[in-house]
């Protein structure tokens, strides 16, 4: 059978065992070059019935086959699960012809390991604290609002009294809070001066810990006081 480089080659089967038609597992059609030995299987079509096709153009074939000096052996592979026997035997010959007119591509180079071109890769310079004029702006806003802050604590009632009854009640827990949330701040104020986040975040995580635990302590006294009708 020739094989041009406008034909299709279609190829019509039924599949039996036992004599009746079945559904195999799997069936191709396997192209074998002789000299060199390269097969290319292409899976047909199959339906219920047993009966199966499958289409070969010379666009599905490779370049190694499009420049075969002798006919490709064309075998046809049938198996399927069970006991049934498969089959694989060769069906005929295919020989293809090539357009004289169209030039023949050339197969894609295959990848080999080698050594490949260096990378060099250039980092980013740490990023930069902002201008001190701006940073000046921000902490006179901050500072100016300290006034108001204090001015509506006093305002909503709030005062010192509770806090040698919160000091005696639990002075590790009130104490270990207040520093806690007085450290954050030295942490923050580090970092935006001098640390990095990989200083940062551990002393971070610890003192996150010890505002939790004592947070909760201290929050559990003033709750008691309140209940009490202590404050």
């Amino acid at each position: 059978i020739s094989l041009g480089s406008n034909d299709a080659l279609k190829l019509l089967l039924t599949v039996t065992n036992g004599g009746k038609a079945r559904k195999p597992h799997q069936a191709f059609l396997t192209l074998v070059e002789p000299t060199t030995g390269l097969e290319e299987s292409y899976p047909f079509t199959i339906k219920e019935s047993g009966k199966a096709k499958v289409d070969l153009t010379h666009a599905a074939l490779p370049p190694q086959f499009l420049r075969a000096s002798k006919p490709l052996t064309a075998k046809i592979v049938i198996g399927s699960f069970g006991a049934s026997t498969p089959y694989a035997s060769p069906a005929f010959s295919l020989s293809i012809s090539l357009d004289p007119s169209a030039p023949l591509a050339s197969p894609p180079a295959q990848p080999r390991y080698a050594a490949q071109p260096h990378i060099t890769h250039t980092f980013r310079a740490d990023p930069q604290s902002p201008p001190k004029v701006i940073t000046l702006v921000f902490l006179l806003a901050v500072m100016s609002a300290l006034p108001i802050l204090l001015g509506a604590w006093a305002a909503l009632g709030a005062n010192l009294n509770d806090l040698p009854a919160a000091l005696n009640a639990a002075p590790i827990s009130s104490t270990a809070f207040f520093g806690s949330v007085v450290a954050m701040e030295a942490v923050f104020f580090a970092y935006y001066t001098s640390w990095n986040l990989f200083q940062t975040l551990p002393v971070a995580g610890v003192v996150g810990v010890v505002a939790f635990v004592s947070g909760s302590r201290a929050l559990t006294e003033v709750q008691g006081r309140r209940l009490a009708g202590k404050r």
